[in-house]
Formats: C-alpha cells, structure tokens, sequence
C-alpha cells in the first residue's frame, strides 16, 4: 500500500524577488509580520495562516497559488 505525502511548498523568494525585488523586511513590514517570519516561509519552516499568504501574494501582485502549492511525495 502506497500513501501519499503533501507538503506545503512556496515559490516566496522568487516571487519576492522578481515582483519589484523587494526585501524580507519590506514584505514583512507590508504584510505585518516580522522578518524572520517570511524568511521561515522562505525556508519552508513555517506555513502561512490562509491571511497572510493571501497578504503577501495581494503584496507582490501575484495569485496565493503563483507563491504556494502542494507538492505530493509518495512513500514506498
């Protein structure tokens, strides 16, 4: 029997970069977190509440799902 995993991936670097290449501390100063939390993000360390990725992807102008989205692993 085979099971698959989901994980949260995000593409927030990327979008953060190429969407008017803005700093962790400006993300963060617009979304109203603080910078260690979009670099959690970053680093896959931590996952967003459904507001603040809609905050960051309304930010940098780009669709929740442009940013984030489930990757599926299988497990042996």
């Amino acid at each position: 029997m085979h099971y698959m995993l989901s994980m949260i991936e995000n593409k927030l670097k990327i979008a953060r970069v190429t969407c008017g290449n803005l700093t962790q501390a400006e993300v963060a100063e617009k979304a109203g977190c603080s910078r260690q939390t979009i670099n959690s993000i970053e680093n896959s360390k931590f996952i967003p509440s459904v507001e603040l990725a809609m905050r960051i992807a309304q930010i940098l102008h780009v669709r929740v799902e442009d940013i984030f989205f489930l990757s599926e692993e299988q497990e042996p």
